[in-house]
């Protein structure tokens, strides 16, 4: 008998994520304050619920949400999931946060006899849709064997990083080194710009070298199209270094780039580019170079 899998928030990365649980056979029950997304996933063969209703009738729950408190309410909240939650239900809290929260809600999960699995995701919107997100996960063995299955439906490296609240930290230094690589990227490309070279030819020549990477191959392409629709916004990397800032400073780790690098977030969405792709990072170096990284015209 398949799982019946709960899937809270249906957003950039949730929906593809609970259509690739259908395709999956996995029974899916779905909720999102946006109707729309939830009725999408109701006509693809899911059914809707609340979280309290999930709680009471899942094998597992996962959570897709934009940052702590959304996910702390869905849990922990007066009619979240461990209202009527059944005892060992497994809830998979794939959102980005930071450990702190992810432990405690952990804990207070455990008082019910239910488990937790903090599994963040790298990829973005594309590996979603095809279901090769990367999967870092936190967590005990037996409770990651048991809904290891669930995530292999929506991705393709999964790897148990250690306990509770290790998932996250790997996103967290995840999350440095791919916005790092933007910035350093956008450098880059804005020089070349003013000096009026052919992106795409130079894009070309470097990306089999050492300066290649997922990153480079990701965003050149979207940059040069003016492409800065969506797969992870300004605002959700710029909460995720956020995190990884508080993070550090608990544990005296002092981290320079992060630390301006969010200050470039900042700056972008006083520059009212807060829902812009995080390629977007590269319209804080052209402002600031007057120049503008694009195809060049045939």
């Amino acid at each position: 008998m398949a799982k019946k899998v709960g899937f809270v928030g249906l957003g950039i990365m949730g929906k593809p994520m609970s259509l690739n649980l259908l395709k999956a056979s996995f029974d899916v029950m779905v909720f999102d304050i946006n109707q729309d997304a939830v009725n999408v996933l109701v006509e693809a063969g899911a059914t809707a619920g609340s979280v309290a209703e999930m709680g009471e009738t899942c094998d597992c729950i996962i959570t897709m949400l934009p940052a702590a408190p959304h996910v702390k309410s869905t849990i922990l909240g007066e009619n979240g999931i461990l209202k009527n939650a059944n005892k060992g239900l497994v809830i998979i809290d794939m959102s980005s946060i930071s450990p702190v929260d992810s432990v405690e809600i952990a804990n207070e999960a455990s008082k019910y006899g239910v488990h937790m699995i903090d599994a963040p995701v790298s990829g973005g919107e594309p590996k979603a849709i095809d279901g090769t997100l990367s999967i870092m996960a936190g967590g005990k063995e037996d409770v990651f064997e048991s809904i290891k299955d669930v995530l292999q439906a929506v991705g393709k490296d999964i790897v148990l990083v250690g306990d509770n609240g290790s998932g996250v930290t790997a996103k967290l230094a995840n999350q440095i080194i791919v916005n790092l690589n933007i910035a350093a990227m956008s450098e880059a490309l804005v020089l070349a710009a003013k000096a009026g070279i052919d992106i795409d030819k130079m894009y070309q020549a470097i990306r089999g070298g050492l300066a290649g990477s997922a990153v480079l191959d990701a965003k050149v392409p979207l940059i040069l199209d003016r492409n800065f629709k969506p797969g992870g916004t300004i605002a959700i990397n710029m909460k995720d270094l956020t995190n990884v800032m508080d993070t550090a400073h608990n544990m005296d780790v002092p981290l320079p780039l992060s630390s301006h690098l969010l200050e470039i977030f900042h700056a972008l969405k006083a520059d009212g580019k807060l829902m812009d792709d995080h390629g977007g990072i590269v319209q804080y170096y052209e402002k600031l170079a007057n120049v503008e990284v694009k195809r060049v015209e045939k």
